[in-house]
């Protein structure tokens, strides 16, 4: 299973619930890779001890993709362990964008789909972390996904950007990907009490949106563990919000 999260809107928590996730998959016994795709590193830095230059990295693997090697590395030299049992990640680099116009010119939009093939041997789950833009990378993910979670803000501006992303994607399936699904819509960051989240989820439900039933609640334990660089379910285990998570992994992965 190759899942990616994706949303061109920023802060609506991609990261945070594509590491989160990924760990809970690994703590129930898959083995999982998180590829973060995004300049940004936060995926990187959450797993990998706040470290933002790591090498070898996915820039690297995208590199060697429009250089010429006699022989050329295969994806699966590019996973570094984490601390975390069953959890791995191909970390990003800031190199990423300057290699972005090259990349798309040479018409490199099919390699990521191809050698994420030969990875479903090694891994069970593959969770993609992308930047809030419809790029070559996130285009790339989209492309050799099996499906795509798409986490929202309870806002109108959210939910107006959620009618374009979901355009995007129909597009996408129908000319590169036939077999993506949107797997779900995650309503993160939920103030519980407030009325307009809920009548937002509500709308979007009678709209036949795939929306999650689990919603993901604020909470400043989110912060902490970023600080911290540990996952929720490592961290703090019996937490409310590592609960929530652990409910939307369920939905995710029904037993």
């Amino acid at each position: 299973m190759k899942r990616v999260f994706f949303n061109k809107k920023g802060g609506v928590g991609k990261s945070s619930l594509a590491v989160n996730l990924a760990a809970i998959s690994a703590q129930r016994g898959y083995k999982t890779l998180v590829i973060d795709l995004d300049t940004q590193c936060n995926a990187t830095q959450y797993l990998l001890d706040g470290k933002e230059d790591v090498s070898p990295n996915i820039a690297e693997y995208f590199e060697q993709t429009i250089t010429f090697h006699i022989h050329r590395k295969s994806i699966r030299d590019y996973v570094h362990s984490t601390c975390f049992d069953n959890l791995f990640i191909i970390p990003s680099s800031p190199e990423l964008t300057f290699l972005e116009t090259k990349l798309e010119s040479r018409h490199k939009i099919y390699k990521l789909r191809d050698s994420l093939e030969e990875m479903a041997s090694v891994f069970d789950r593959i969770y993609i972390d992308t930047a809030p833009a419809l790029n070559f990378y996130s285009l790339s993910a989209l492309i050799a996904a099996d499906s795509c979670v798409i986490p929202i803000d309870c806002d109108d501006f959210s939910r107006k950007a959620l009618y374009n992303i979901t355009n995007h994607l129909e597009e996408i399936k129908e000319d590169h990907n036939t077999g993506l699904k949107i797997e779900g819509i995650v309503a993160n960051q939920f103030i519980k009490r407030a009325l307009l989240p809920k009548r937002i989820i509500d709308e979007l439900k009678e709209e036949s949106y795939p929306v999650f039933e689990q919603t993901i609640s604020a909470s400043v334990k989110m912060r902490e563990s970023h600080q911290e660089k540990k996952p929720l379910i490592h961290m703090a285990p019996k937490h409310t919000l590592t609960e929530e998570l652990s409910q939307l992994f369920d939905e995710l992965e029904p037993a």
